[in-house]
């Protein structure tokens, strides 16, 4: 299990854990065998997910909102612990959640309140940009009526329906103050940022690659992957604040690792070689990516150099 962090300049885990389910945690020979301390016990993971986000906040990391997938968001005692921070959430939950949302309709079940919704209940905006550009759906929010003893603020249901089949998810929120819908919308988004730390550290750093047994070795290789997809992470934000040529894309954390691979590890040829290769790729991404707007009818909102 895996906490990430996301800010507008990039993207990292920053804390990790290991589920052992029941089968091992009462079987103490096997827990010895695999060098698992005596005082580690059974704990599901939703309460490795609060440790983690405890010890983060604990340490000072700065955040005004927390995402997470349907699993985590259905847990009352997370979203309590995000109120006790004063800590704003978008959190993913089932169509069958219920919510109290007060009048005629009383405590009802998310699909259910979605059906009761006009069509100028619903919102068009974009969760941010993807791999096939700009991610947009419908989306509609409800004010939630909270449980007496939950914390004061302001609770809504969100409701993201996709443009394309109608296909419907809901969103547990809270906000310690007053915000506008494109507010959750981006945190909801957000919440890809998970997959995205996945996909470049098991890419770029070999964070699925560990091939070990022992408690002790996962935890070093895993912190020792993390820290290398971060130091990836900041060189590659760094180099985004800085003027680019027109038509390249910025330096992503593949084309740093690569780059580092060529010029330190294995360099075979001269440096100007290796940087002329990358800068072909990156003008040649540039222009893949303009293509693929312009054939989906999508708007680039962003510089030509970025």
């Amino acid at each position: 299990m895996f906490l990430a962090y996301a800010s507008p300049a990039g993207r990292a885990l920053i804390d990790r854990a290991v589920y052992l389910p029941v089968s091992w945690t009462n079987d103490p020979g096997r827990c010895a065998a695999a060098g698992i301390p005596d005082d580690i016990g059974f704990a599901t993971k939703i309460t490795l997910g609060r440790r983690m986000l405890e010890r983060a906040l604990d340490a000072g990391v700065p955040a005004a909102w927390a995402s997470a997938d349907e699993f985590y968001g259905g847990d009352r005692g997370l979203r309590r612990d995000l109120q006790g921070r004063h800590l704003g959430y978008v959190l993913a939950v089932a169509k069958s959640h219920q919510v109290n949302i007060g009048g005629l309709h009383g405590t009802a079940r998310g699909d259910y309140i979605a059906a009761t919704l006009s069509k100028r209940a619903w919102n068009r905006y974009s969760a941010g940009d993807g791999a096939k550009g700009r991610r947009e759906y419908d989306w509609a929010w409800v004010a939630v009526m909270p449980p007496a003893d939950e914390a004061t603020g302001f609770h809504w249901l969100l409701i993201r329906r996709r443009i394309r089949d109608g296909e419907l998810a809901f969103y547990r929120c809270y906000s310690p103050t007053r915000v506008a819908l494109p507010t959750l919308v981006r945190v909801a988004g957000t919440r890809w940022a998970v997959e995205c730390c996945f996909q470049n550290a098991k890419g770029a750093v070999g964070l699925d690659q560990h091939q070990v047994r022992r408690w002790e070795s996962w935890h070093r290789y895993t912190t020792l992957v993390m820290l290398a997809a971060a130091i990836l992470t900041v060189i590659a934000a760094t180099a985004r604040r800085q003027a680019l040529q027109p038509g390249l894309i910025p330096l992503t954390v593949n084309e740093i690792r690569r780059l580092f691979a060529k010029l330190i590890t294995t360099r075979t040829r001269p440096v100007a070689f290796s940087l002329a290769w990358s800068r072909w790729r990156r003008i040649h991404q540039a222009r893949a990516r303009a293509s693929h707007y312009r054939t989906h009818g999508h708007i680039d909102h962003r510089p030509s150099s970025t």
